[in-house]
């Protein structure tokens, strides 16, 4: 059964930086559409970045020039890295996996279970 596992999450100061890595087991990343998903409390699952079958990347507007999506396809991993983190940042983040490019969280049929970022003030 194909599973995605996050890790890398914690808790970082306002202007820090984290790196989210993915491992993805009984699936293979170069065959899917990769994507990295947040939620706040009270807020909807929202994507933040992807990177296509082609390798081409994706960003959400609010994350733009200061996260960058990698995929190392000979590890089978995704990673998130995120620099100058801002408290509106806090959320969990979640690794998904899509056959077609998405950009709801609806057309994505693998998760992880997630990770917990907060961005302290």
């Amino acid at each position: 059964q194909a599973q995605l596992e996050e890790s890398g999450g914690g808790l970082v100061q306002l202007g820090g930086s984290l790196r989210l890595s993915c491992v993805a087991s009984e699936l293979t990343i170069s065959l899917y559409n990769m994507g990295w998903f947040r939620q706040a409390p009270g807020k909807e699952r929202e994507l933040v970045a992807t990177v296509a079958l082609g390798g081409t990347t994706y960003y959400t507007d609010s994350v733009k020039g200061r996260f960058t999506i990698s995929r190392d396809i000979a590890k089978n991993t995704v990673d998130l890295q995120m620099y100058s983190l801002k408290p509106e940042d806090t959320a969990v983040y979640y690794c998904a996996a899509s056959s077609r490019w998405y950009r709801d969280a609806s057309g994505y049929s693998y998760w992880g279970q997630g990770t917990q970022v907060t961005v302290s003030s």
